[in-house]
């Protein structure tokens, strides 16, 4: 009889050692459109235009950041002081507020995207 259970761990383990090293640094563009589409979102809905400067100026980093990352996996910088610096406002936000929206969501998204990098420095090089 086949263990299926094995089989989906294996899977599971290869898909996201794959994700952490792919060339092409999605999950940080996806950050990225996350964080400007909310500064727009904000000056739409409230015609807040700190929102929108905010949202394009961090959504602008992080996916500059995210080119680094795909040219070289291991030029962390402007990605992890981006969702750093975000995380931190974002989280401050959220703390006084309490509003899942924006601040929660940013802030968690933030904190995802600094594991994400973590995760990516300790792990050991890929030969190619």
């Amino acid at each position: 009889m086949f263990d299926f259970t094995v089989m989906n761990t294996t899977v599971v383990a290869v898909f996201f050692k794959q994700a952490l090293i792919m060339a092409v640094d999605w999950v940080g563009y996806g950050y990225a459109a996350l964080v400007a589409s909310g500064g727009v979102m904000g000056y739409v809905k409230a015609g807040s235009v700190p929102s929108l400067a905010a949202g394009l100026l961090f959504g602008g980093l992080a996916g500059f950041g995210a080119y680094q990352v795909s040219q070289d996996p291991q030029n962390i910088w402007v990605s992890l002081v981006t969702s750093g610096t975000l995380g931190a406002i974002m989280g401050k936000r959220f703390y006084s507020s309490r509003k899942i929206m924006p601040a929660g969501v940013v802030a968690g998204a933030s904190i995802l995207m600094l594991a994400k990098l973590g995760i990516g420095v300790l792990q050991k090089p890929q030969d190619a």
